[in-house]
């Protein structure tokens, strides 16, 4: 956190594609609160639904092994939460 000066957390939630919160959602919503607690920084919660599947798109688009998919396809699906995160944080600041 100090290394990279972090001021701020996002963490994927995720949703059931209807939009509920389930067992994992609740999980989630409770490691927030303790990332809270121990760094005293924001942390928000993102929807993370269909990310990994767009993850997947993406990689099979490119010229990565299957191997190599696999293994990075976890990363990818938490640089698209973020991504999207941040689009959506700027298009609200733009509006006010």
């Amino acid at each position: 956190m100090r290394e990279y000066q972090v001021t701020e957390i996002v963490v994927g939630l995720p949703l059931r594609m209807s939009g509920a919160e389930g067992i994992q959602a609740e999980k989630m919503q409770g490691f927030a609160e303790q990332l809270r607690q121990r760094f005293q920084v924001p942390v928000h919660l993102w929807d993370e639904r269909l990310t990994s599947a767009q993850a997947n798109r993406v990689l099979r688009d490119s010229e990565m092994s299957i191997k190599r998919r696999g293994e990075v396809v976890d990363r990818l699906a938490a640089v698209l939460i973020l991504q999207s995160w941040m689009d959506h944080r700027e298009m609200k600041h733009q509006d006010d």
